[in-house]
């Protein structure tokens, strides 16, 4: 054979195995590349070049062992230089597709996963705390500017132009986004923990009750949790963290009934919650606590430890969960923790307390738009015999409330309400 001839037919089997690999896996490597700028243009231009770049290699060298990876690395390679040099779209975003792509190829030790990795990427020392964990959020877990705002109590305008003003400063002061040394993981772990409870906290709520991606979310953020435990197993916060995350997902499907209806906590089967999960974190709380640095993710931890605890054995412990609430709100005032506090004093000390201690909050603005407070709200004045105010904050309640099954709860209380005061 001619060697015009070997090289039509190495040129004629490389052409064969690129066009058998696009029908068989285009649109997954499409997918793959897309996944770190959620550009998919540049993932399929980058993708373009790289069968090019084979069609050239391939009748030379020989066909790769596995054509997938060798097409993938070269497009990766192509979408890294192409991000580099663009000029357009979210910079942020850009620097941190680069930065993925660079753990990828060379398997950076410090931390066993790629989107963790990112998230320690966001905390860099330059930025103002406040702006760590949206940005995390935003960038890295993919949360819209309304999600994250509702975490916040923010307006979606304000969380938006903070967001904006972020981004704004990582360009002009050229902050640079690496991976930090393993040494410099406690410093900057406190963003990142609020990032991934945030995420599962959005992931949990489920207002739909079947929603995949929601579902998806929480599992994700279980999973970075489980990381951060093995990244950092002395650290009470991430064993907190791990712990209040398995009280919650251990009774996620015993919110909804049979029929898909809201059951509130207080009537919840115990035996229908998961009892390993709740032993894992029970044994997680436990660690955290010989380690003697108490923090805000181990007293949530603790509260629903405590919440458990007077479900399975049907005895009042409102004592203690208040003196829980009183540490939670001395290092973290926030106005969720003061509605969460004022429901458990309205257990041990009547709705009357809860109201006086809900009243410096009455026009705080970050409790406008929330549905928790004016449901709390409304039982609470219900209680205390207030019944027109009651049912008008059961209106804005059931308003706010995006969950059906939930509202369809609200609006039965509401009609129970009014049915025993006609």
């Amino acid at each position: 054979m001619s060697p015009s001839g070997g090289s039509r037919d190495g040129d004629a089997a490389a052409r064969s195995i690129a066009e058998a690999v696009a029908r068989r896996s285009y649109g997954k490597l499409v997918a793959l590349l897309a996944m770190r700028t959620r550009d998919v243009a540049a993932a399929e231009d980058a993708l373009a070049d790289a069968f090019a770049a084979a069609l050239a290699d391939w009748p030379a060298r020989g066909c790769p062992a596995n054509p997938e990876a060798w097409l993938m690395t070269v497009a990766r390679r192509r979408a890294i230089d192409g991000a580099r040099h663009r000029r357009i779209g979210d910079d942020v975003s850009n620097q941190l597709a680069i930065l993925a792509d660079e753990i990828d190829e060379h398997e950076a030790g410090a931390l066993p996963d790629r989107r963790l990795a990112l998230l320690f990427a966001c905390t860099h020392p330059a930025l103002e705390a406040a702006i760590r964990t949206p940005l995390m959020l935003q960038v890295v877990l993919g949360l819209d500017a309304q999600t994250i705002a509702s975490a916040f109590l923010m307006s979606p305008a304000a969380m938006s132009k903070r967001l904006v003003r972020a981004k704004n400063k990582i360009r002009e002061a050229g902050i640079p986004f690496n991976v930090p040394e393993r040494e410099e993981l406690p410093e900057r772990l406190d963003a990142v923990l609020e990032a991934v409870y945030a995420a599962y906290a959005e992931g949990w709520t489920d207002p739909l009750g079947g929603d995949t991606g929601r579902r998806d979310l929480a599992d994700e953020a279980l999973f970075l949790a489980h990381l951060l435990v093995e990244l950092l197993p002395e650290e009470p916060e991430t064993l907190g963290l791990l712990a209040l995350m398995l009280y919650a997902q251990a009774r996620r499907d015993a919110r909804r009934d049979a029929a898909g209806e809201y059951v509130p906590l207080s009537a919840q089967d115990p035996a229908t919650w998961n009892a390993p999960m709740i032993d894992a974190a029970d044994t997680l709380l436990r660690r955290a606590n010989t380690l003697d640095a108490i923090g805000r993710f181990q007293l949530e931890a603790a509260l629903q430890s405590a919440h458990v605890y007077r479900c399975r054995t049907r005895r009042a412990n409102w004592d203690e969960v208040v003196q829980l609430y009183d540490a939670l709100f001395a290092i973290a005032a926030t106005p969720v923790v003061a509605v969460n506090r004022a429901l458990a004093l309205a257990e041990r000390d009547g709705p009357q307390t809860a109201l006086d201690a809900l009243e410096p909050y009455a026009n705080d603005p970050r409790l406008a738009d929330y549905q928790p407070y004016w449901a709390a709200r409304a039982n609470l004045l219900a209680r205390a015999g207030a019944t027109a105010e009651a049912l008008g904050a059961y209106d804005l309640a059931i308003g706010l409330e995006r969950d059906p099954a939930a509202r369809r709860f609200l609006q039965r209380k509401r009609m129970e309400l009014s049915a025993a005061n006609s």
